[in-house]
């Protein structure tokens, strides 16, 4: 197991160590759980898209000459 500090509020901190004496589950216990629950729950951002535009005015070649043209005309040729 890997070792880290967590800063609570104090009202969340003393609502953990009362859980925690009245369950009889040490609070790392306790906090592993909630953790994993949540994180279990937790559904990743998707990106809209990679790469796939419906741009047909738009090419691989004509965006390269594009941003080309823009990095020289911003001097950093």
């Amino acid at each position: 197991m890997e070792k880290t500090t967590l800063y609570l509020p104090a009202d969340l901190h003393h609502a953990l160590k009362e859980h925690s004496r009245r369950s009889g589950r040490a609070q790392a216990e306790l906090v592993r759980e909630a953790l994993q629950t949540y994180l279990a729950g937790t559904a990743w951002p998707q990106p809209g898209s990679i790469g796939a535009g419906t741009d047909n005015g738009l090419s691989g070649r004509g965006s390269e000459e594009w941003l080309t043209r823009e990095w020289d005309r911003a001097g950093n040729a």
